[in-house]
């Protein structure tokens, strides 16, 4: 009994030993625990993906057609160039402070290059000082600073842009009598430019001219419009108007149509926008400058990867501008540069 017993309790043994023995456990080659540090070497070898730069635009507004067609550019280059955008301003152009507020926002999240369109030649100094001391390379475009820290400005030669537009008037209303301007501010370099390259041109080359009136409509159609009023009532005998910006030409547009003065009072603005098309077309505008919007955009964010790769920069960066009226407005020349 006991033998068997005992011959029982050596084949239990015996089954036991085989199937450990044959356990995946047991056959496994001890050198497969470091394979998990191998492909952690591996990785670490790989090349990290790059990273693709991020360039903050900042400009005036997205009130008028003009900065949607600027944006355009920008996300034009931003293809071309390999590169990512954003594009933002303020509600109107008289939001400096919100303004400032934005560059300091788009400054917090560490942007590779900044494209600043200033409402205020002074209020964001600081701002730019700031990129600066962080890296940071700042590209002007439309209007620029009275700084040397951005590396670029890609603009119109507004006081040039604005002469012509005096010798146009000048031409129009027969050398002598009044006119008045209307801007959209006096702060940036657009509105300062734009009225002095005005001001100074008539001064110089058109004496017989009265400038009877400046007044600052903030780039907003209803303002502009009640200002517009206001000077033809005071200056019945008003023989010429500048509208210095979209918003200030359409409310130039506005207070000549509503007053019943079509046909009595040469208009002439700056820009496109339906509104200001139509009346080039209709004969109730005489003509007006055009800059190339989409052209700005573009070419700050190309000016900001040159500054990036470091290539050298041109400090100006000419977009150019046009004279339209109602015999080349539907040209191959102009119609590129105007938006609706």
């Amino acid at each position: 009994m006991k033998a068997k017993y005992f011959a029982l309790l050596l084949a239990l043994l015996f089954m036991t030993a085989l199937a450990v023995g044959c356990s995946p456990a047991a056959t496994a080659p001890a050198a497969e625990a470091p394979a998990a540090d191998t492909a952690a070497d591996t990785a670490a070898e790989a090349p990290a993906a790059e990273e693709v730069p991020y360039i903050a635009v900042i400009s005036k507004g997205f009130q008028h057609q003009f900065w949607q067609a600027v944006e355009a550019g920008t996300e034009k280059a931003a293809a071309d160039f390999g590169v990512t955008v954003t594009f933002e301003g303020p509600e109107t152009e008289a939001m400096v402070d919100k303004q400032v507020e934005m560059v300091q926002a788009a400054l917090d999240k560490k942007p590779a290059a900044l494209c600043l369109a200033a409402l205020d030649t002074q209020a964001l100094i600081p701002m730019l000082e700031r990129a600066k001391a962080e890296g940071i390379p700042v590209v002007g475009f439309d209007s620029g600073v009275d700084s040397d820290i951005p590396v670029a400005t890609a603009a119109t030669d507004n006081l040039a842009a604005a002469a012509l537009a005096a010798d146009k008037m000048a031409e129009l209303i027969g050398g002598s009598g009044q006119v008045a301007v209307i801007v959209h501010d006096q702060t940036s370099r657009t509105g300062i430019d734009r009225r002095d390259g005005f001001l100074n041109q008539m001064a110089a080359q058109h004496p017989d001219i009265e400038v009877v009136d400046v007044q600052y409509g903030g780039g907003d159609q209803l303002k502009s419009t009640d200002l517009a009023k206001a000077i033809i009532q005071a200056h019945p005998d008003l023989k010429g108007f500048f509208g210095a910006n979209e918003g200030s030409i359409i409310g130039v547009l506005n207070a000549v149509t509503e007053m019943g003065k079509e046909g009595e009072i040469v208009v002439i603005g700056y820009d496109s926008g339906k509104q200001q098309i139509d009346a080039v077309k209709s004969g109730l505008e005489a003509g007006a400058i055009t800059q190339d919007p989409i052209g700005i955009g573009y070419k700050c964010v190309e000016a900001a990867v040159m500054a990036l790769n470091g290539e050298e920069v041109p400090a100006m960066i000419d977009t150019g501008f046009h004279w339209y009226d109602a015999t080349n407005v539907d040209s191959d020349t102009i119609q590129p540069l105007l938006y609706e």
